[in-house]
């Protein structure tokens, strides 16, 4: 399967241009874009074949990737691990999901137990 145009110039020359973002060529198969976790696990995988250069750009670009100036240009250290974010930490009334209601409201210094 011949890579679109815009798909083509996107993988040449764009990739060389963002932090943590590489090419697997896999014969026959279609372009898409395949997310990791930094354990090397699959999140998700988004298709390319319909996206435009523009939109493949400006998605990479949202989901976090830095986009050097140059291939060989230095990547500022707060972006070394881009795209990764930190885990999301949750309160105490964030633990798991309760049916999607939320706690009741207790006045202050009410003890949950009376």
């Amino acid at each position: 399967v011949p890579l679109c145009p815009q798909v083509k110039a996107f993988v040449t020359q764009d990739i060389p241009l963002y932090h943590n973002l590489e090419m697997k060529h896999l014969p026959g198969a279609d372009p898409e874009l395949v997310l990791l976790s930094h354990r090397y696990e699959e999140l998700e995988r988004i298709p390319l074949s319909d996206m435009t250069r523009e939109e493949i750009n400006q998605l990479v670009q949202e989901l976090g990737f830095y986009r050097k100036e140059a291939p060989d240009a230095p990547v500022p250290e707060e972006f070394q691990l881009a795209p990764a974010r930190p885990l999301p930490t949750l309160t105490p009334w964030q633990a798991p999901a309760t049916g999607g209601k939320t706690p009741p409201e207790r006045a202050k210094g009410e003890h949950p137990d009376l």
